[in-house]
This record gives C-alpha cells, structure tokens and sequence, in this order.
C-alpha cells in the first residue's frame, strides 16, 4: 500500500484556484517592459495572444504533481519477521572415530550416530526461530564449522556435509567448550546455551573439561550435554552373537558435571527417539521466543510524480512556450 509521509501538504493543491478570485489588473497600466525593435508588431501580437492561452490544465498537472512529491509518498511492503534477540545457542558436536558406531535406528534402518545426530538435529535446528546459531566440530581439535549467525538454513548445511574423520577420530570436548566460550559474543545481552553432543570421553585437546568448566562458569554459559550411544548391541563374532555395551567409553560422571555447575542437564541418547525428546525438552528448557519483531520495507515514491512534473515543465517551455522572434523587416 502507499503511505504519504506529510498527507496534510494535499490542502496546497488547490491554491492556484485562488489566482480566479485575485483582483484584476489594471488594463490601462502601463506596462514595463517594452518590446525591442527586433520584434515587429504582427509577432508581438501572436506572442501575447499565445500567452493568454497557456493550457492551464497543464499547470494545474505540473502543480498537483509537485505537491504530492512534497507529501514523501512512500510504498510500504509485506510485513516481514525481524528475528528477535533471543539467545546465542552453540552446538558442539563429535566428529571422532566412535561416531560412526551403528547402534542407532533411524526410520526402520540401522544407520551410525552421526547419520542420526544429522536427522535428528536437523528438526531442532529448524524450529529455533530467533536464536542466533553456531556450529562447532571437534575430534583431535575443535573448529569452528559456522559462525553465530541467524541463517538457520547455512547452520544445518554444514552440518549436513561433516563427515567422519574430518577433524581427527580422538575426543577434544574440553577444546570445544573453550572455542564456544571464546566465541559467544560478550557485546550482546542474551541467553549463551552450549549444547554439546558426544559419545565418548575426553581422549585429546590442549584443555581439559575441567579447566573448560572454569572459563564457561565464569562468563555465564549455560551447557546441555547430551551422551549418545546404545547401552546394549548385538554383535556377531566366530562364536556367534554376543551382546555388547557400545558406549561403555562415555564418560557420563563428566558430563552429568559440565551441565550441573552451569545450571544446564545431562540428557542419555540411546536412540534416534530418545534424541527426540530430549530437543523438545530443550525447546521448553530453553523456549523459542514468541513475540516476532515485523517490519515492513519501505520504498520512497516520490522522485516519480517530481520527474514526471519537471518533464512536462521542461517539455512546456521548450517545445510550446518558446516565442518566435521575427527580425524586424525580414522577408521569407
């Protein structure tokens, strides 16, 4: 829809009715201005009577239209969802050699837990509306995969494209709450959640979860650790089929740690459902704000109806108004 900006300029447009009411000039005025002898009387008598009919439909166009320029029309768009200031949320998760255990199911299939963590982690990525997003990946080390960014879309590509082995088949869980500590933005008042997904214990990295905890407590992040992994496996061998425990390395004492001294949870992932539930209690732990901030864009109308008036003046004055001079005793 259009908006005018200054919609009582409107009451200028019919000022140049008040020209009909104005008394008359005196007809037997002298007037000034003197005609040169370069015009012969014949072209004098054309150009005034030419003046007399100026197309005052006309000027009443050029003037109409320069008001409503004056007026700032502007063109205001579909509103649009501003993504609210709601919390920094960075998501760590295990790239190491234990990932690619499959003791998962995902959709009636057997699939490993990092194909599960990708689906599963997907959905709750989507729904977090509002939240500003990190991607963190750690194996030997931890790297930063994607930046705090409200790109929900890139966050959940990048994720999508990890690979096994891509950072090392060890576990550097204190490396990666460090780098997430360094990388919340401490410029902006928000909720900082860590949310950090493993399936083992801490085997690598300059940092130990201790020294880690330490740095996270004192800038007040709060840490969801999520343990994953199967406690019972079937597993075939020359004897046959034995039952085993995959996740007997998960140090599950440590985690529960990190998340209790920062006021988060510990959560046990055994299955692609138990992943699940535990995003959609962490949608109620940590709410998707409601109230979404809407704009709508706005774009400035007014240099058209201020063209298009200075063309029709320009037009007027060159092509209609121009008088035509006659030299005095000139012959055709």
């Amino acid at each position: 829809m259009i908006n005018l900006v200054l919609p009582w300029v409107l009451l200028a447009i019919p000022l140049p009715l008040l020209t009909y009411w104005l008394p008359a000039k005196n007809q037997n005025q002298t007037s000034a201005l003197k005609m040169p002898h370069l015009i012969d009387g014949e072209s004098a008598q054309k150009f005034s009577a030419k003046s007399k009919k100026a197309p005052q439909l006309l000027f009443l166009l050029i003037w109409g239209l320069l008001v409503i320029s004056a007026t700032q029309p502007q063109w205001l768009g579909e509103a649009v969802n501003v993504p609210t200031e709601g919390r920094e949320m960075m998501i760590a998760v295990d790239l190491s050699g234990s990932m690619q255990v499959e003791d998962m199911e995902l959709n009636g299939s057997t699939v490993n837990r990092l194909d599960m963590l990708k689906a599963v982690l997907g959905d709750f990525i989507e729904r977090r509306t509002g939240d500003r997003l990190g991607l963190i990946l750690f194996g030997d080390d931890a790297y930063m995969q994607t930046p705090m960014t409200f790109d929900r879309k890139t966050v959940q590509q990048m994720l999508d494209e990890t690979v096994l082995g891509l950072v090392g088949k060890q576990t550097a869980i204190g490396d990666a709450i460090a780098l997430a500590v360094k990388r919340f933005d401490e410029k902006k008042k928000s909720n900082r959640v860590l949310l950090l997904l493993t399936d083992g214990q801490n085997t690598a990295g300059k940092i130990t979860p201790e020294q880690a905890l330490e740095l996270a407590v004192a800038k007040g992040i709060t840490i969801y650790s999520v343990g994953i992994g199967a406690d019972v496996m079937i597993q075939n061998s020359l004897f046959g089929k034995r039952r085993i425990n995959p996740s007997s390395e998960l140090d599950e004492e440590s985690l529960q740690r990190l998340a209790s001294e920062t006021n988060g949870h510990y959560f046990r992932a055994k299955s692609s459902s138990d992943m699940n539930e535990i995003y959609q209690l962490l949608d109620e732990l940590e709410p998707i704000e409601q109230d979404q901030q809407q704009m709508r864009p706005l774009t400035a109308l007014f240099y058209w109806p201020l063209a298009f008036s200075l063309f029709l003046a320009f037009t007027y004055l060159l092509f209609i108004n121009l008088p035509t001079f006659t030299l005095k005793g000139a012959k055709s």
